[in-house]
């Protein structure tokens, strides 16, 4: 759980935007540092000597993903094993690059969740009904539908989804 304005310098520090995603062992060293700029008042995204963390889903607050427009952001997170990011709002640039690079789900809750669920909640996202369900409670809330979105991240991203579809060779 983060909260509001979590800019992408936060979510992947400028000192690791030399890794090269399409390396592996560089796309797990992105990993590795997944959401390694947040202040020390946070827990560890991703353990001290691990490359993946143990949480698939992060819930943020509002403008997640702000500042600069590197790719490297939603590739990190997908990288580390983060699958869906629900926030109150986005960054359009980082909402792009989630579609774009087909590696995370952002999807947007009327409800502030960030103030609702606590690091280590067990939360099941379900993207088709569009909702988050605490498992220990089972207290459910609605979550905006992604739309066509979805299956442009579920083809892999843009290019793998343009290219199954024919829309380019």
């Amino acid at each position: 759980m983060v909260g509001d304005n979590i800019d992408t310098d936060q979510i992947i520090p400028a000192r690791h935007l030399s890794l090269v995603p399409t390396i592996p062992e560089e796309y797990e060293a992105l990993g590795s540092h997944a959401l390694c700029g947040l202040p020390d008042t946070y827990p560890r995204f991703v353990a001290e000597g691990e490359i993946h963390s143990e949480y698939s889903v992060i819930i943020g607050g509002r403008n997640f993903g702000c500042g600069s427009s590197r790719e490297h952001a939603p590739v990190s997170l997908g990288a580390a094993g983060a699958r869906v990011v629900v926030a109150e709002s986005f960054a359009r640039i980082f909402f792009r690059n989630c579609v774009s690079t087909g590696e995370l789900y952002p999807v947007e809750s009327p409800a502030r969740l960030c103030n609702i669920v606590e690091t280590g909640d067990l939360v099941e996202v379900d993207l088709d009904s569009a909702r988050l369900t605490l498992t220990q409670s089972g207290e459910t809330f609605e979550l905006l539908p992604l739309g066509e979105a979805k299956n442009v991240i579920d083809g892999g991203g843009l290019f793998k989804y343009a290219r199954a579809s024919g829309m380019i060779g």
